[in-house]
């Protein structure tokens, strides 16, 4: 097991980037780190780092080694926790990454109760906006929120995302509730960019199956949806967002639902991992208790006005 120990405190100096940084996760010193590090390259016979003064890289050799062990390990590590069957099994850090602000409000509150069931697991959280590579970065799963394109990586649907179009009273009362999607055009509408669809179109579809395409304008433009969350409630003009991200103002009467007799394109959020012959019982349990805790319906879809989505 040394060479596979060995292997794994190598994969982790370049996830983090550094021997001592990967030591401290390990609860090993800095020179113990080392020791073992210069002991898998003599026995490999070939440098597995190049080392700086400020960062490690990885040779040729070392990157073909972290491609082709890193499933190795993972599945030895699967394979060895999966036969235990107590639940206090469940160990080793999970490494996540998130959109924060989903994160903050829907996973955060329940990290307590998760950790309390699984007392020798630790997290590793990266909040982050940016689609983080999952495959060589070190992360055991994504929480990824819209459409999916990645053919390499596994996913499991743990909730609709379902949005809807909203604006404030003051805006509302100001200029007027649009009754068609046309009208839409004639009014200044808050545009998320970035994402893969066109950002100043907006599609929705009817009862009848009459789907609209409608051009849309409006003085703010932003990546962030937060931002645009803020401008809404602000009054400042209609905002295409998700229930997740708005359904607290939609129930405080901050926000107030427009064109509902119409839907707009539906996309998941999705738990995302690598894909493995054996799946780590850490995120088997992590995504496991996420649809616990989220079936039936989500707490962003419960007490909120509309048509509830199907899962």
């Amino acid at each position: 097991m040394s060479r596979v120990d060995d292997l794994s405190l190598f994969l982790r100096i370049l996830d983090l980037g550094s021997i001592s940084e990967a030591a401290r996760s390990l609860d090993l010193s800095a020179a113990v780190a080392s020791q073992r590090l210069k002991r898998l390259e003599r026995e490999l016979g070939v440098r597995l780092l190049q080392r700086t003064t400020r960062q490690l890289r990885p040779t040729p050799e070392g990157r073909s080694l972290a491609e082709q062990g890193r499933e190795a390990v993972e599945d030895l590590e699967a394979l060895m926790s999966g036969l235990h069957q107590s639940t206090r099994e469940v160990t080793g850090t999970l490494r996540l990454t998130m959109p924060p602000t989903f994160g903050r409000l829907y996973v955060s509150p329940l990290l307590a109760r998760f950790l309390s069931r699984y007392p020798r697991l630790r997290l590793d959280l990266d909040l982050t906006d940016q689609r983080r590579a999952i495959v060589g970065s070190g992360f055991d799963l994504a929480i990824r929120i819209g459409s999916l394109a990645d053919s390499s990586l596994v996913a499991r649907r743990l909730a609709t995302n379902r949005r809807v179009l909203c604006a404030s009273p003051a805006y509302l009362e100001r200029y007027g509730t649009p009754r068609t999607p046309e009208e839409l055009s004639r009014h200044e509408c808050l545009v998320l960019t970035g994402g893969e669809e066109e950002a100043d179109t907006w599609r929705l579809g009817d009862s009848n199956g009459e789907r609209f395409a409608v051009k849309v304008d409006g003085r703010i433009r932003s990546s962030q949806g937060e931002l645009l969350r803020d401008a809404a409630v602000a009054g400042l003009g209609i905002v295409q967002h998700s229930t997740w991200h708005v359904c607290d103002d939609l129930r405080a009467g901050r926000l107030q639902w427009i064109l509902s007799d119409y839907t707009l394109p539906e996309t998941g959020i999705h738990a995302v991992m690598p894909q493995r012959r054996l799946v780590p019982p850490r995120v088997r349990a992590f995504i496991d208790f996420l649809v616990e805790q989220w079936e039936p319906v989500p707490p962003w879809e419960r007490h909120t006005r509309g048509p509830k989505p199907d899962r």
